[in-house]
């Protein structure tokens, strides 16, 4: 396996992915399955993480048919109760089924619909776990788009790197622009040069007991404003870390978006 760590004792000693997934889905019905050249997105997701190397991947799904296209493509699935209402928890049931003994100390959530992620995000997303003062990590990029800096869409995490630093402790989450700018409150205005801004990526690495933490409380009051799941983590008390990284995976939630997918991943672009 890779060394993708620090040497520090609190780094991870033996991480597992996870990719929680199921059928229902609103905008994109089957979305795990929607086939992208010839294979189902999950499976694309899925090899993603297998190329980190980062431990083992495995999907935790609310169907068979899921099961069967990872298993298919050589694969481990699990099934897990269709009820969840997050991936967090569908991920956490999942782990106390497959490692019931507790050798895996870290965990990687990650989404599904993320067919062009790249490995390194995989890898990158563990690193803030080298600080023993962090319980779970996340991903951000530096906003390049003005039109996204306003977009509420646009997920952005409040959090200033220090000087040479790759990551940073994250101090809120919006949909608005945080941290305040005058740029963004009029374009074009004061200081005359927007600040910097980054968009959240939504792919989460927790040490197992944060992870169990997470998933024992209820939602709190900014979660639901906000409608931000990771806000319950910061309104707790858990600390959570970011590592920047230089590219946005394209996330597939509409026809469009797998449309796109499928140019992207084409054969002819490998």
């Amino acid at each position: 396996m890779a060394s993708f760590l620090s040497s520090d004792p609190a780094a991870p000693a033996s991480p597992i992915v996870l990719i929680p997934a199921r059928l229902a889905s609103v905008r994109l019905p089957d979305k795990p399955l929607a086939d992208i050249n010839g294979e189902a997105m999950i499976v694309h997701v899925w090899r993603r993480a297998v190329e980190a190397d980062v431990g083992p991947v495995v999907v935790a799904c609310a169907e068979q048919a899921i099961a069967d296209a990872i298993r298919d493509a050589g694969g481990e699935a699990v099934l897990t109760r269709a009820d969840h209402p997050s991936g967090s928890d569908r991920i956490f049931e999942a782990l106390q089924a497959i490692d019931p003994g507790g050798r895996h100390d870290a965990v990687v959530n990650l989404q599904g619909d993320l067919p062009t992620l790249e490995a390194e995000a995989v890898r990158a997303v563990l690193r803030p776990l080298a600080d023993p003062a962090v319980d779970i990590a996340s991903l951000v990029v530096e906003i390049s788009d003005p039109q996204e800096r306003r977009n509420p869409n646009v997920v952005k995490a409040a959090v200033s790197f220090p000087e040479g630093a790759e990551t940073a402790r994250a101090l809120y989450f919006s949909r608005a622009p945080v941290p305040y700018d005058p740029w963004d409150a009029v374009p074009g205005e004061g200081s005359g040069v927007a600040q910097p801004l980054y968009h959240h990526i939504g792919i989460y690495s927790y040490r197992r007991a944060a992870l169990e933490t997470f998933v024992s409380l209820p939602p709190s009051p900014l979660e639901q404003r906000e409608r931000l799941e990771q806000l319950r983590a910061l309104e707790a008390g858990l600390r959570l870390d970011v590592a920047r990284v230089d590219t946005l995976p394209l996330g597939v939630d509409t026809p469009a978006d797998l449309e796109r997918a499928r140019a992207l991943l084409a054969p002819d672009r490998a």
